[in-house]
């Protein structure tokens, strides 16, 4: 337990390990990265959601682009009109009643072309493909996220089962180990409380064992959910690989990130929405010109003098123009409004700028952290295993301590944990790089 906890502690949270398992069940699956990206994609309802949300705003530009067409409509009526009471001699006398027609019908259509209306309804279009494209980029940034969060739990299920064959590799050298000691203490060359000292390192080493079995089965489940599989169904990692690029600079990351950098875009499209809203603003004192038309059947005849009852046509075109005079005044403070709602929006861009460098800046030098600490741990390893050998042969040769070589067990077994866990470490920041730059 206690070396399990070092290693762990060595590396926090941060830390995410790859491995690869011996033979597996028969309801056993195993996956690659790719793979897995492709069930937890199919499986996201985030990503659901920002899909939907493309394809409404999608429906939202075409809608506004349909306004450009005529308002058409058709309308009908059929009336019933009573006589006129005529009062000759005043309205309390008894008037004398003028004979009307008396049903009236009515059927046409009318229709209004949009020509010029301070340039609100284009302005319009392009605000709907702004938020288009927002929502495309905040789409594309749920994939990207997924893969990432994906390839945490893919690497944090690895890592244990890696920690769990090296464990299983100690507690086997620990048993020889401890029949050796045992056969010496026969021969009374070595005390009894070495054997126990064995015995009892090699206890913790099996509590360490059930700990890690437990973690397998959380992580497990943890990737099981995104990936949308039952909880109980074993999923196997591929074995552990080395997939970063060790020669790309942080200038060359850095443009990456100010090309395909999610919330650098995302701010730069909200930066020309506010210039678009800007217009619209300005748009309200400017005159509207239309044109119009109406088409009608009617019965009777009551537009022009004498009436008849008979049916006829009327058909009316024309262009109108007006102008508000009141925008000249209620549109000021919108404008003002407007020219500083923009000025935040620049200045909220160039805030993004910062934190995109400083993200990437923070992710770079985790990742150069992590490849400079697998060098260190390569080194560690090897003299770590020198020393143990040297130890256990001197132990033997009854010129050290049973805790010098406990010792150098232990310092072994957490060198491997440690270059291990950088190994993946490296692999997990080079996507979370990745990820922040908009690649992944």
């Amino acid at each position: 337990m206690k070396i399990y906890v070092a290693g762990l502690l060595m590396f926090g949270v941060f830390s995410i390990v790859s491995a690869q398992t011996g033979s597996p069940a028969k309801d056993t699956i195993r996956l690659s990265l790719k793979d897995a990206w492709q069930k937890a994609e199919e499986n996201s309802r985030h990503i659901r959601i920002n899909t939907i949300n493309v394809d409404i705003a999608e429906a939202e530009v075409k809608d506004a682009k349909r306004e450009r067409l005529p308002e058409i409509e058709v309308k009908g009526s059929a009336e019933k009109a009573s006589n006129i009471p005529i009062y000759e001699n005043g309205i309390f006398s008894k008037p004398t009643q003028h004979e009307v027609i008396h049903t009236l019908y009515r059927a046409g259509a009318d229709f209004y072309l949009n020509i010029y209306n301070g340039n609100k309804l284009n302005l319009k279009i392009k605000e709907n493909q702004t938020l288009q494209k927002i929502k495309d980029i905040r789409k594309e940034q749920s994939v990207s996220d997924i893969h990432y969060k994906t390839a945490s739990l893919y690497l944090e299920l690895q890592k244990t089962l890696i920690f769990r064959d090296l464990i299983k590799q100690d507690i086997d050298d620990q048993k020889t180990q401890l029949k050796e000691i045992q056969t010496l203490y026969k021969n009374g060359v070595v005390l009894k409380s070495d054997v126990l000292r064995i015995e009892l390192e090699l206890s913790k080493r099996k509590m360490a064992l059930v700990t890690i079995e437990n973690d397998i089965l959380i992580a497990m489940q943890k990737l099981n959910i995104i990936l949308g599989i039952p909880d109980e169904q074993v999923v196997i990692p591929e074995a552990p690989f080395n997939q970063w690029n060790e020669n790309t600079t942080y200038d060359e990351y850095l443009k990456q990130a100010l090309d395909h950098s999610f919330d650098y875009h995302v701010s730069e499209q909200q930066t020309a929405l506010s210039i678009i809203k800007l217009k619209q603003v300005k748009a309200n004192v400017r005159p509207k010109i239309g044109m119009y038309g109406e088409f009608y059947y009617a019965n009777p005849q009551i537009f022009l003098y004498p009436y008849n009852p008979y049916w006829y046509s009327l058909g009316i075109v024309g262009i109108k123009v007006s102008f508000s005079i009141s925008s000249l005044y209620h549109n000021t403070h919108k404008v003002k409004a407007a020219q500083l709602e923009f000025e935040k929006e620049e200045e909220v861009h160039r805030d993004t700028e910062d934190k995109v460098r400083q993200q990437v800046k923070e992710a770079y030098l985790r990742y150069q952290e992590a490849l400079e600490q697998i060098k260190v741990a390569e080194a560690n390893v090897a003299q770590a295993k020198e020393n143990a050998r040297i130890i256990k042969n001197t132990y033997f040769s009854q010129t050290s301590l049973i805790t010098e070589l406990l010792d150098a067990d232990i310092q072994l077994l957490q060198t491997k944990f440690e270059l291990e866990a950088a190994k993946i470490m490296a692999q997990n920041n080079y996507y979370l790089l990745q990820n922040i730059t908009g690649v992944l």
